[in-house]
């Protein structure tokens, strides 16, 4: 199944890109990360032409999103493996929005809202966290020691 990330901002040679190249890697071939340039300190709504923009053929859409569902990691990869059964060819979307968010429009082209939980995190660390949990996922879907219980 693709997998594509979806993330506003450009990631600049940081631990946090290094780690994201990691886990990318480790993911395989599967995944692409698209890069929405916007400029510097522009809010939601000047984001929102540029994310919809990049949405066509987007699969199943899940946004992160601070209004959105928790989940487990365990609950996270029954999901996933959801999402890998019933994807059609365009595979599966993640979005990550710039620093103030999604607009609702964009939170309603969603198929599922997904929160990393209550507290708020930078949205670069965000793309990580969320290679992170895709691999995972992963992993426990394959029976793999990496998730320990």
């Amino acid at each position: 199944m693709k997998i594509k990330i979806v993330a506003v901002g450009k990631l600049k040679n940081s631990p946090m890109l290094d780690l994201c190249e990691e886990y990318a890697k480790r993911i395989g071939k599967d995944i692409s990360i698209k890069e929405i340039d916007a400029p510097k300190g522009s809010t939601s709504i000047v984001e929102e032409p540029l994310i919809l923009k990049n949405l066509s053929n987007a699969g199943i859409l899940v946004a992160l999103d601070e209004r959105g569902e928790t989940l487990s990691s365990p609950d996270f990869a029954k999901k996933f493996d959801k999402w890998q059964t019933h994807a059609h060819s365009d595979g599966l979307t993640f979005l990550i929005g710039g620093a103030d968010g999604l607009t609702d429009t964009v939170r309603q082209k969603a198929d599922f809202l997904m929160s990393f939980g209550k507290q708020t995190w930078p949205h670069m660390l965000v793309r990580v966290m969320l290679l992170e949990q895709i691999y995972r996922a992963r992993q426990i879907l394959a029976g793999h020691p990496y998730h320990r219980v």
